[in-house]
């Protein structure tokens, strides 16, 4: 059987904008200042009816346009559909940044000039090419909460539950019960949703 693909839903009827997904990823990888894997995003804002929030970062993507661009290959797609990058081969180019819909990748500004860093970005809390929960990948990447069978601190931190992570059947199953205990009302297509994962 072919391994489920791993996708991000933020359930916007939920979401409160508390942050508490922004400063849960913060925390728990030891981000840098400046550098924000998760943002919390207002649409509509302003339009009485339209306004909501909603949680974004890479929507690890069907296609993922960044690794299109990338001109060193530094990007690769897991078998669970988790795309993650390989730092020591970034060159800082930032053309995945231009690619990318959601603005995922991130780049640490270094020197008295801001030359940039190597890019960082969501790594679903699944590490990177190192050795799996070594404390290099940790240096590099954060936690490899995947390999301890956990979901990203992200989602498991959310106190609404608005964050959902799992394969689309998981995640479905989920929205709809949400959707029927509220007498049908509240359905939405998450913000990034049909764009990540269009061909799926």
């Amino acid at each position: 059987m072919e391994n489920a693909r791993m996708k991000f839903y933020c359930d916007e009827s939920r979401c409160i904008e508390c942050d508490g997904c922004t400063i849960a990823c913060a925390e728990a990888h030891e981000l840098p200042v400046g550098i924000a894997r998760r943002k919390v995003i207002t649409i509509h804002e302003g339009i009485p009816g339209k306004e909501v929030s909603t949680s974004v970062a890479c929507m690890h993507c069907t296609d993922a346009p960044c690794e299109q661009v990338c001109p060193v290959d530094c990007f690769y797609i897991r078998e669970d559909g988790v795309v993650l990058h390989d730092k020591n081969k970034c060159i800082g180019c930032g053309y995945c940044l231009y690619a990318c819909p959601f603005g995922a990748p991130q780049f640490p500004r270094e020197g008295i000039f801001g030359s940039k860093g190597a890019m960082d970005k969501c790594t679903m809390c699944a590490g990177g090419p190192l050795t799996t929960n070594s404390h290099h990948e940790f240096e590099l990447y954060g936690q490899n909460r995947i390999a301890e069978g956990k979901v990203p601190v992200c989602a498991a931190m959310c106190s609404t539950k608005a964050l959902l992570v799992g394969d689309a059947e998981s995640v479905s199953n989920v929205i709809r019960a949400r959707v029927t205990a509220r007498g049908g009302k509240g359905v939405n297509s998450s913000y990034g949703w049909d764009k990540a994962y269009k061909n799926q």
